[in-house]
C-alpha cells in the first residue's frame, strides 16, 4: 500500500518543507509556499527511473568533433541577430513575456522558416489543433513540415517526439506540461523542474532544438522555481507590455551568443514583423519646437538607436515633490537632479521631475546621463534645444562628463538620419576614428553642455 505524504514547496526557488512557512528561508519569498501530495513509491521511481537517457562516452577535447555545431538561420534577421547567428541545435531555449504579447505568433513565424529545412514539432497545451491552425492562416504559415499536437502530458509528447523525430520542437508552455509519474499539478514547482530536466535530456540525447514557452507573473518574473532558468541554454524576455505597438525581445542567458543584443517588432494584423531601422520609427514623432527635448544615441549590443528623452517639469503641489522615471533607471535621475542642484544651482527642490524614454524602450546603460540632464535642464529654464544635435555621455557625481564606448558606430548612425552636430565626452575626442559630416563637440562637464545647447 502506497503512503501518502505531504510536503511544501517554495514556489520561487522550489526549497522543500515538511511544513507550511510563511516566509521561504532560500530566496526570502513571502507566502510562497504550496502543499503538495506525492507517494514515497512513486517519489523514489521519478529520481530513479527516466523517460529517455542522456550520457557520453569520456573523450578528449581535442577528438570532439564540432560539425553538428552549425547554426540554423531563419529568415528573422532580428532574432537571429538576438541569439548570436541562429538556433544552436540540441539547444533548449525558454522564450518569457506576458499574456498575449506574442510568444506563440513569433513561434509560428520561426516554424514557417525553419520548415523550410528540417521538421517541426508544435505542441500545444493551451489551444486546440483548430485553434492554432486558424492562427497559422491568419499568419500565412501553411508549411507541409510543420507537425501540431494538442497535448500535455509528457510521454505522450516523447512518444510523439520519437516518432516525428523533428529537429525542432515547441512546447506551449511548460506550465501547462506535467510529468504522469509525478502527482503534483502542472505548473508546480515539482512538475516544472522535472518537465524541463526531461525536454532537456530529449534535446541534448536526440540533438534537437527545444523551445519552452512560458508564463510570467504579474511582477514580470517567470513564473516557476528559478532553478528553470538554469537548467535552459537561452533566456529570452518580450521587454513591452502587449498595450505597445513595439515589442522588444531581450536575451538574459544566452550559452551561445551575447546577452547585450535586442530584437525589435511591430504587432500589426499579419503577425509580428520585424524592425529594420527602429531609430527612424523612434524619433518619428518627435516634436523639435518644444522644451524638454534631447536626442540621444544609446548602444543595445552592436546596434546604436537614437532615442528621444523627454523632461516636463512642474511646481509641486504636495510637500514632496515626485519623480517620476520611464525607460530609464530612476536612480540615476535622483542622482542626476542632486548633481543639476549643487553644480548648476539649478531650483528642482520644489519640482515634480518626470523623465521618459519615448517610444517604451528601457535603456540600460548610462550614456543616456547627459541627456536626460539637458533635458531636465531645457524643461525647467525653458529654452528648446536644436533639432539637429544628438547628446550622450556619462554624467559623474563632480557634474564631469566621462567617457563612453563606440563613439564612432554612435555617430555614423546619428549621420544617416540627418543629425548636424554632437556633444560628446571630451575624453572621447582622442583617437576618434569617426570621419563623418557631423560637427562634433567635446564636452568636460555639465556646465559646458548646457552652454553649447543654448548657443
Amino acid at each position: 500500500m502506497k503512503r501518502q505524504k505531504t510536503r511544501f514547496l517554495c514556489q520561487q526557488c522550489g526549497y522543500e518543507s515538511v511544513q507550511w512557512l510563511g516566509r521561504c528561508p532560500s530566496c526570502g519569498a513571502w507566502s510562497s509556499f504550496t502543499e503538495e501530495k506525492f507517494s514515497s513509491s512513486v517519489k523514489a521511481s521519478s529520481l530513479s527511473k527516466q523517460l529517455t537517457g542522456f550520457s557520453s562516452e569520456v573523450l578528449k577535447l581535442k577528438d570532439i568533433s564540432t560539425k553538428d555545431f552549425s547554426r540554423y538561420r531563419t529568415a528573422i534577421k532580428e532574432f537571429d541577430n538576438m541569439i548570436g547567428g541562429g538556433i544552436v541545435p540540441g539547444s533548449l531555449i525558454l522564450l518569457g513575456g506576458a499574456p498575449g504579447i506574442g510568444k506563440s505568433t513569433l513561434m509560428l513565424h520561426i516554424s514557417d522558416s525553419l520548415s523550410n529545412e528540417a521538421t517541426v514539432l508544435y505542441i500545444s497545451g493551451e489551444e486546440s489543433l483548430s485553434q492554432v491552425k486558424s492562427r497559422a492562416e491568419r499568419l500565412k504559415v501553411k508549411k507541409d513540415n510543420i507537425f501540431l499536437a494538442s497535448e500535455t502530458n509528457l510521454q505522450n509528447i516523447i512518444d510523439a517526439v520519437n516518432k516525428i523525430n523533428p529537429e525542432f520542437l515547441i512546447i506551449d508552455s511548460i506550465q501547462t506540461t506535467y510529468h504522469p509519474e509525478l502527482s503534483g499539478a502542472p505548473g508546480t514547482v515539482g512538475q516544472v523542474k522535472e518537465t524541463a530536466a526531461e525536454l532537456l535530456r530529449i534535446a541534448k540525447s536526440k540533438n534537437i532544438a527545444v523551445f519552452l514557452l512560458g508564463h510570467v507573473t504579474k511582477e514580470g518574473d517567470l513564473a516557476g522555481p528559478r532553478v528553470l532558468e538554469h537548467i535552459v541554454d537561452t533566456v529570452l524576455y518580450f521587454e513591452n507590455e502587449r498595450q505597445h505597438t513595439y515589442r522588444i525581445l531581450r536575451a538574459y542567458k544566452n550559452r551561445f551568443g551575447p546577452t547585450s543584443e535586442i530584437g525589435i517588432f511591430e504587432m500589426n494584423s499579419s503577425g509580428l514583423s520585424e524592425v529594420s531601422n527602429p531609430s527612424l520609427i523612434f524619433l518619428g514623432e518627435r516634436t523639435t519646437d518644444t522644451a524638454g527635448n534631447v536626442v540621444t544615441v544609446a548602444m543595445e549590443g552592436t546596434r546604436p538607436l537614437l532615442l528621444e528623452v523627454q523632461a516636463l517639469t512642474a511646481r509641486t503641489a504636495f510637500g514632496m515633490p515626485r519623480r517620476m522615471v520611464s525607460g530609464y533607471d530612476a536612480n540615476r535621475i535622483i542622482i542626476l537632479i542632486a548633481v543639476l542642484e549643487k553644480r548648476l544651482n539649478l531650483p528642482l527642490g520644489m519640482q515634480d521631475v518626470f523623465v521618459n524614454i519615448a517610444g517604451g524602450v528601457k535603456i540600460k546603460e548610462t550614456s543616456a546621463d547627459l541627456a536626460a540632464a539637458c533635458a531636465i535642464v531645457s524643461a525647467n529654464s525653458s529654452f528648446i534645444c536644436p533639432k539637429d544635435m544628438i547628446v550622450f555621455g556619462e554624467v559623474g557625481l563632480a557634474g564631469e562628463v566621462r567617457s563612453v564606448s563606440l563613439v564612432a558606430e554612435r555617430l555614423y548612425e546619428a549621420e544617416k538620419l540627418g543629425f548636424k552636430k554632437a556633444i560628446i565626452p571630451k575624453g572621447n575626442l582622442k583617437n576618434l576614428s569617426y570621419r563623418g559630416k557631423i560637427d562634433v563637440l567635446g564636452a568636460e562637464t555639465l556646465g559646458t553642455t548646457v552652454k553649447f545647447l543654448r548657443n
